[in-house]
């Protein structure tokens, strides 16, 4: 029998914070994006140790930002899902930073409104945003008014170069749990040079953002990005076997992947964009 997962993940979630409190030093992130962040802010160095984690889910299991918040940063954590959040609310007691806490959903709305009320400033360290679905529009409507010094943004690490996909905003959308969330890179590149950003890396189902003026040299296309942090990943069938169904996305042409999407969800041809 099959446990769901959302029964699994309080108790996976406490035995870390319980490891924690006795002095081992367990990973809190997925896929060991806790060391690629750690990478990236010595890389670029962050004067405000301010830290915004959209969709922070029970703070503990797979975050991006616990580490951080239990480092000494500060900042706002956000996440819709009552228990979730009450577990989040609970693993943040006691964090050596000051952190805000939020009982929302995000949305382009009230992302500005939702962080201006926290006094986050405008020029914060570090973005983990990762909501399943409608990024696209939320990171575009931040970055018309926060700048944050590093982002690591959720991707949809399904549909490679040249794919342009994102989910358009609908309050009413939910994850199925299949190919369709969130946003290609290649749609992340667009969102982010819009914004004066660059893609520094790509990390499985994660892209690192930083501004342009500081990525220099470092700045990477989204063909070069998706090739070095998800092709070539030896392991990535591994840490994403439900990935397996979806390989032939790789070799098919954008016309062929257009088709695919309409014809396994044609209830839902109208609620993503997709081009090349």
């Amino acid at each position: 029998m099959r446990v769901p997962h959302e029964l699994i993940r309080p108790l996976l979630s406490t035995r870390k914070v319980l490891l924690e409190r006795v002095g081992r030093n367990p990973q809190f992130s997925h896929f060991g994006e806790e060391a690629v962040i750690t990478r990236l802010l010595q890389t670029y160095p962050q004067a405000q140790r301010v830290a915004v984690d959209l969709g922070a889910s029970d703070g503990v299991e797979g975050s991006n930002t616990y580490k951080l918040y239990k480092d000494g940063w500060g900042g706002l954590a956000v996440e819709p899902d009552p228990r979730a959040f009450a577990f989040l609310a609970l693993a943040l007691t006691g964090a050596a930073g000051d952190v805000g806490l939020a009982r929302a959903g995000v949305s382009p709305d009230n992302v500005v409104p939702l962080l201006d009320a926290h006094g986050i400033p405008k020029d914060f360290g570090f973005l983990d945003l990762d909501i399943d679905g409608y990024e696209y529009f939320v990171l575009d409507a931040l970055l018309a008014e926060y700048r944050p010094g590093l982002i690591c943004l959720e991707i949809n690490e399904k549909l490679p170069p040249p794919i342009n996909f994102r989910v358009k905003y609908d309050p009413a959308w939910r994850w199925r749990d299949d190919e369709l969330f969130g946003l290609s890179i290649v749609a992340t590149d667009e969102v982010a040079r819009r914004h004066g950003y660059a893609i520094v890396e790509q990390h499985y189902n994660n892209a690192f953002l930083v501004p342009a003026e500081v990525a220099g040299d470092a700045a990477l296309t989204p063909e070069q990005a998706y090739t070095e942090g998800y092709v070539n990943k030896a392991d990535r069938l591994e840490r994403f076997p439900w990935n397996a169904q979806y390989e032939a996305l790789q070799t098919m042409t954008p016309e062929e992947v257009r088709d695919h999407l309409a014809r396994r969800h044609p209830d839902r041809v109208d609620a993503y964009e997709i081009s090349w």
